[in-house]
């Protein structure tokens, strides 16, 4: 995927243990697409309450609910 200057990517990779990793790609790292992605990434691994609600909004999709 190539990115123009005025995007950033959020990148998620899962292993099969279930450990999740985030990386942020843009070509511009000081734009704001780049830092809202940071931001994002940031509000991922630290707010357990965000992680939670994340998880079950993942367990309704998985058990055929809308969310």
């Amino acid at each position: 995927m190539e990115l123009n200057n005025n995007q950033a990517a959020l990148i998620l990779s899962a292993s099969e243990d279930g450990e999740i990793t985030m990386d942020v790609e843009s070509p511009d790292m000081n734009g704001l697409a780049s830092a809202l992605c940071h931001a994002l990434a940031k509000k991922l691994m630290r707010d357990e309450a965000f992680q939670a609600e994340l998880m079950e909004m993942l367990q309704g999709e998985s058990e055929g609910k809308d969310v």
